[in-house]
């Protein structure tokens, strides 16, 4: 098969997953919503490669938005490079045979403090630290900013949660990418 045409098979198949999975787990909060994400995500790049896995990493923070997980428009961004950060790290240090080495513990941790460590530094710290700071829900024209319950939640969901769903989410990639890699023949 072309390997064009591959790839745009495999992250196709690899997106539609990924909204199914947000939409499904919508209702039963950011725990499970974002470990099934966090799983997509690290099995995108481990199975389908770090193109792949650039791919559904920006894209999911858009379906996010519309699906009304992500918070906020603004969040979109920071979310898109965290998502980024986790797929290039776990891509680029677990290596692409996957057996069980040293390798994937060490990449799982590795991507899923690096992705808390950007979120948190982008959305709680500036993003809110800006919006507290300056504008703390001030109107911009017609778009509010920043409301003072936004300014509540963020912090509480941009914080360890974060690293939990990555950690969870990459170790169910770990544990699933080699059987999906076995089973495509590669």
């Amino acid at each position: 098969m072309n390997r064009k045409v591959l790839w745009i098979t495999e992250t196709a198949v690899l997106l539609a997953l990924l909204v199914s999975l947000q939409a499904i787990t919508k209702p039963l909060g950011q725990m499970v919503t974002g470990s099934c994400v966090n799983a997509v995500l690290a099995i995108a790049v481990l199975v389908a490669g770090m193109s792949s896995g650039i791919t559904v990493a920006l894209i999911s923070p858009i379906f996010a938005f519309l699906f009304g997980i992500a918070p906020n428009f603004i969040t979109i961004l920071p979310i898109m490079i965290g998502n980024v950060c986790f797929v290039v790290l776990l891509g680029l240090i677990a290596g692409k045979k996957l057996k069980l080495t040293w390798r994937q513990p060490v990449a799982l941790a590795a991507a899923a403090a690096v992705k808390f460590g950007v979120l948190y530094l982008l959305v709680v710290e500036v993003i809110c630290g800006l919006a507290q700071g300056l504008l703390l829900g001030k109107k911009i024209g017609s778009i509010v900013v920043l409301a003072p319950p936004m300014l509540e939640l963020l912090p509480t969901m941009f914080a360890w949660p974060q690293l939990i769903t990555a950690l969870i989410g990459g170790a169910i990639a770990l544990v699933i990418a080699p059987l999906i890699k076995k089973a495509i023949h590669r």
